[in-house]
C-alpha cells in the first residue's frame, strides 16, 4: 500500500470514529388548520382562516450530542419558530431554541436561549399541553392589559436539570446584561417535582426584574406555580394547576391575580383521545381598572384521532367569556400564536386541523 493510499485509509478510520461519537438530528413538527372565531371584528363580525399551531406551535430544529466520555455529553440546540400558514419565520430565527451544554450524570447545563425551569416543570400539568389553541396555562387571553402569566423563555441564560432519588429539580437564571444595573432585567426561575404512584405534584417560583429606566424604582414580578396529576388508570389522568402572579410596580399598586385550571386526558381507544380543559383568572387587581372585574373564564374540548406515530388529526372547540363588558379572546397573545384579539365579552373558536412531527 503507498502513502497516499495509507493515508486517506487512517482519515477515514478516524472520520468514522468520531461519527461514531457524535450525534446530529433535524426534527420538526408542522401543525396548521382552518380556524373559526367569532366576535373577531370591530363590527361584531367573524373570522375564519387558516392558522398555524393549533395543538403545537410549529419549527423546525438541529439538536445533537457529543460523547466525551466517562459518562459526559457535550449537547446543543437550535430552534426555530415556524407559520405553516405563511412559511415565515415567526421572529428571530431561533427565538425557541438557542444552546449549548454539558450532561453527565450529575444533570443537564446548558447556556444560552432556552424554555424556562418553570416552563418545562409546568408544562405536563396542563391537559392541553400549552396548545396554542387553546390554553391560557401559561397567560391569559391576548386582550387583557396584562397576561398574569408565566416568563417563557430567557434570552443570556443558564440552566440546570437534574433527577435524585425520583425527585425532578431545575433551576434558570437570566441575566440582564444591563449597562446601568447588573440588577436590571435579571430573571431567575427555580422548580421541583415528584411522583409518588399514580400521583404527580410540582411546585415553581419565578423572579423577573424590570429595568430602572428613569424611575426611582425597578418592576418586579413574582409568579408561583402549583401542580397536582393523578392517572386515574391507564390512559386516563386528572391535572390541577395554580398560578399566583403578582407584579410590584414603582408607580400604582400591586398588580394580583391568580389562574386556575383543571382539566382530564382521556384515551377512548389506541386512536382516539379526549380533553377537556377549565381556566379561570381571579383578577385581584389589574394592570387595567376593567381587569379587576373581568375574572375571565374558558372551557375547551379537543379531541384527537392518530393516523400514525407522527400524524394525527384534531378538533378542538373553545368558549372565553369576561364579567364587566371586558372584552376577551381564546388565543392567549394576539401576536405572537397569530390569535384574534377579542372585541366582545365572549368568543368562541373552533379548529379543524392536522399535525406531523418529523
Amino acid at each position: 500500500m503507498n502513502k497516499t493510499m495509507l493515508a486517506a485509509a487512517i482519515a477515514a478510520a478516524v472520520s468514522g470514529s468520531a461519527m461514531a461519537q457524535t450525534s446530529v438530528q433535524v426534527y420538526g413538527l408542522l401543525d396548521t388548520g382552518i380556524e373559526y372565531v367569532t366576535n373577531a371584528k370591530e363590527s361584531g363580525g367573524n373570522s375564519l382562516r387558516v392558522s398555524s399551531g393549533g395543538s403545537n406551535n410549529s419549527r423546525f430544529g438541529f439538536r445533537g450530542s457529543e460523547d466525551l466520555g466517562g459518562g459526559l455529553k457535550a449537547v446543543f440546540q437550535f430552534e426555530s419558530p415556524v407559520l405553516s400558514d405563511t412559511g415565515e419565520i415567526d421572529g428571530p430565527l431561533f427565538r425557541r431554541q438557542a444552546n449549548v451544554g454539558l450532561e453527565g450524570k450529575f444533570g443537564r447545563v446548558i447556556i444560552g436561549r432556552s424554555f424556562t425551569t418553570v416552563y418545562d416543570f409546568i408544562s405536563p400539568f396542563d391537559p392541553m399541553g400549552y396548545a396554542p389553541r387553546y390554553s391560557w396555562a401559561s397567560t391569559g387571553g391576548g386582550t387583557l392589559g396584562s397576561k398574569y402569566g408565566m416568563t417563557t423563555a430567557f434570552d443570556n441564560m443558564v440552566k440546570y436539570q437534574g433527577e435524585f432519588g425520583g425527585v425532578k429539580i431545575g433551576a434558570s437564571f437570566g441575566a440582564g446584561e444591563s449597562q446601568e444595573s447588573n440588577a436590571d432585567g435579571r430573571k431567575l426561575a427555580v422548580g421541583a417535582a415528584h411522583q409518588v404512584g399514580g400521583l404527580r405534584y410540582v411546585l415553581t417560583a419565578e423572579r423577573v426584574n424590570g429595568v430602572t429606566g428613569t424611575a426611582i424604582a425597578r418592576s418586579i414580578s413574582r409568579v408561583y406555580h402549583a401542580g397536582l396529576a393523578y392517572e386515574l388508570s391507564k390512559g386516563a389522568d386528572l391535572k390541577l394547576g395554580l398560578r399566583n402572579y403578582r407584579l410590584e410596580r414603582p408607580v400604582g399598586s400591586q398588580v394580583r391575580a391568580d389562574t386556575w385550571w383543571a382539566g382530564a386526558n382521556v384515551d377512548l381507544t389506541p386512536m382516539v383521545d379526549v380533553t377537556g380543559v377549565v381556566y379561570y383568572i381571579n383578577v385581584k387587581n389589574g394592570v387595567n381598572a376593567s381587569d379587576t372585574e373581568a375574572d375571565p373564564l374558558m372551557f375547551v374540548v379537543r379531541t384527537r384521532y392518530t393516523l400514525t406515530k407522527r400524524t394525527n388529526l384534531y378538533a378542538t372547540v373553545s368558549y372565553a367569556k369576561a364579567d364587566g363588558g371586558v372584552p376577551i379572546g381564546v388565543t392567549r397573545d394576539s401576536t405572537e400564536d397569530g390569535g384574534v384579539t377579542g372585541v366582545s365579552d365572549n368568543q368562541t373558536g373552533i379548529m379543524l386541523g392536522m399535525q406531523h412531527r418529523f
